[in-house]
């Protein structure tokens, strides 16, 4: 198959971007003929067979003005490089794609709040970027990551229900470092938190949490990975030592270095570092809020409001607990992501084109 993607960052920096990355280079050895459309690459060096087309970075404030902008982008490129046989594969707020995977909740959650908070041309903007992504007269096939965000597309827009398919959620990389099975100190352990949008994820919660442990375990130590450690520090002004804040770097070595993961989202349409930490023979606690839930054992899965004292003894009670690796590779993402291709395009041929010079 003729594939592009559309990914504004592309490398492994990122969940989403993790996904694309993964995903487009496993399609690839498949045999795929792969290309990207990114304002640039994140990472060196640039995957072997992919042709990656580097458009320039947008301005990224206002967010819903960098995604209209870079939408421009894709589209003018499209309409210069037309080409019948591809399948257009968006993971961004664009209008030329055949196929968009869903990675967050739908913007459209801001119609539950009061109307004094979407009387605003920011609100009004998102929510004209996501509705044209999911019912663009172009669109086959809306893939959500996660039954959470399916459940979450069909409740604001019922008519979706089209071209909605079976969620493709996210894989792992099978040769994440596994954890020994080794003893926890009593007054020890370490607890890691992996999140650079920290307070979408809860890493306040998790220090409270945390806090909260260390009047049992003296000696707990509390490792946080993705926020800048500058953005974050006000959240341990109370603490004197036991913490680590590594900033935005490879958490794939340090799993086996954990001896639990810590997740208490807010909002997690999935949660590919939980998936990780299972990968690596990790116990994970996390909230309900987290789209991979229901692939968890129910005392790993806790309210996000549930009190203090429960996620400490959830905590307590997982610490370092032997778990078997578990997990499904990028190769099966792939061979379901090109099983939903062909339940779409039965015959490419009968792909109308998909975008024109005016196309925006």
């Amino acid at each position: 198959m003729k594939l592009l993607y559309i990914v504004r960052r592309y490398g492994p920096v990122g969940g989403m971007e993790r996904y694309v990355w993964e995903l487009s280079r496993e399609l690839s050895a498949m045999g795929h003929q792969m290309t990207i459309l990114c304002e640039g690459l994140e990472t060196a060096p640039a995957p072997a067979n992919i042709h990656i087309v580097q458009l320039g970075a947008v301005r990224p404030k206002p967010r819903w003005l960098a995604h209209l902008r870079f939408s421009r982008k894709v589209s003018d490129w499209l309409a210069a490089h037309p080409d019948s046989e591809r399948i257009i594969h968006s993971h961004e707020r664009t209008a030329v794609h055949h196929v968009t995977t869903f990675h967050g909740p739908p913007f459209a959650a801001v119609r539950d709040k009061p109307l004094w908070k979407r009387i605003s041309p920011r609100i009004y903007a998102n929510l004209w970027l996501e509705k044209r992504e999911l019912y663009g007269p172009q669109v086959k096939a809306v893939v959500p990551n996660s039954a959470l965000i399916a459940r979450a597309l069909l409740h604001y827009y019922p008519k979706l229900s089209a071209t909605l398919v079976a969620p493709v959620v996210p894989g792992v990389c099978l040769n994440i470092p596994a954890r020994a099975d080794r003893p926890v100190p009593r007054q020890g352990g370490v607890i890691g938190f992996i999140g650079k949008e920290w307070k979408r994820k809860g890493l306040d919660i998790a220090v409270a949490i945390v806090q909260k442990l260390r009047e049992q375990r003296s000696e707990l130590r509390f490792v946080v990975v993705g926020p800048e450690p500058k953005q974050i520090r006000h959240l341990f002004k109370e603490w004197h030592g036991g913490y680590q804040l590594l900033g935005e770097t490879d958490s794939t070595p340090l799993y086996s270095s954990f001896d639990l993961l810590l997740h208490p989202a807010r909002q997690e349409p999935y949660g590919m570092v939980i998936a990780e930490a299972r990968a690596a023979g990790l116990p994970v606690i996390i909230s309900s809020n987290c789209g991979i839930a229901n692939e968890l054992q129910k005392s790993n899965v806790l309210n996000i409001d549930a009190d203090l004292n429960h996620w400490v003894e959830a905590c307590q009670n997982l610490l370092g607990q032997k778990t078997a690796p578990v997990g499904h590779s990028w190769h099966h993402v792939a061979e379901q992501q090109l099983t939903c291709y062909r339940s779409v395009f039965n015959n490419l041929e009968t792909k109308e084109p998909a975008v024109s010079p005016s196309t925006r």
